[in-house]
């Protein structure tokens, strides 16, 4: 026995014409609308010959700072207590021949594992380790995306751009604007220090 049917047409509900039952104007308007986009101004890029240059809040490859052919690091271990992927691995050893007390002697960060968070970045007291703009990152093997010293050390006047940025942040609405403050009195860090002590001798090697 055939199957019945049921009209579910609402009153007063519009019926489809000739044309719009062939659905031959509607694929036309899409046409149409697909040719007038691909005469339109692209906004991709044709990776590799050109490439994509990120501004200074991008958080790219974490990076260890190098400043004075030394990492700034003082190996406190709070970027690998903060990583929520456990993507830091360190370990620490004294200097009796620098102003700080440690410094680390084994530093990795798994590549494959880091979300580029940043947390590590927000925590570290002393801006060691910082968010790059590096982002194209390619590895044949698991052993080449653990980086060590060797990979993860950058000097500091290449992250210049990213070192501004993290001062602009921070001391936004601030120092200086809504109170005044000797420069002296904020020397806490060892990054300050070495301003500070840098500053000092650049004043007295100009008078």
């Amino acid at each position: 026995m055939p199957g019945t049917y049921s009209v579910t047409a609402k009153p007063g509900e519009r019926k489809l014409g000739f044309w719009e039952k062939l659905y031959l104007p509607e694929i036309l308007k899409g046409l149409r609308y697909s040719g007038r986009k691909m005469r339109a101004p692209s906004y991709t890029f044709n990776y590799p010959e050109e490439q994509f240059y990120p501004p200074d809040s991008y958080r790219g490859r974490p990076v260890l700072v190098e400043e004075n052919g030394r990492p700034r690091c003082v190996s406190c271990g709070l970027c690998a207590r903060s990583c929520p992927p456990l993507a830091i691995s360190m370990q620490a050893h004294e200097v009796f021949d620098d102003i700080k007390e440690r410094e680390p002697e084994r530093f990795e960060i798994n590549m494959l594992r880091c979300i580029y968070c940043g947390y590590c970045e927000e925590v570290c007291p002393e801006e060691a380790i910082v968010m790059s703009k590096e982002f194209d990152l390619t590895f044949q093997d698991r052993d080449e995306a653990v980086f060590d010293l060797t990979r993860l050390l950058q000097p500091k006047e290449v992250l210049q751009d990213r070192l501004g940025f993290l001062e602009r942040k921070r001391n936004q609405q601030q120092f200086g604007q809504q109170w005044d403050f000797k420069r002296e009195n904020n020397v806490h860090t060892l990054r300050n220090r070495l301003d500070y002590v840098k500053e000092v001798v650049e004043g007295e090697a100009s008078e």
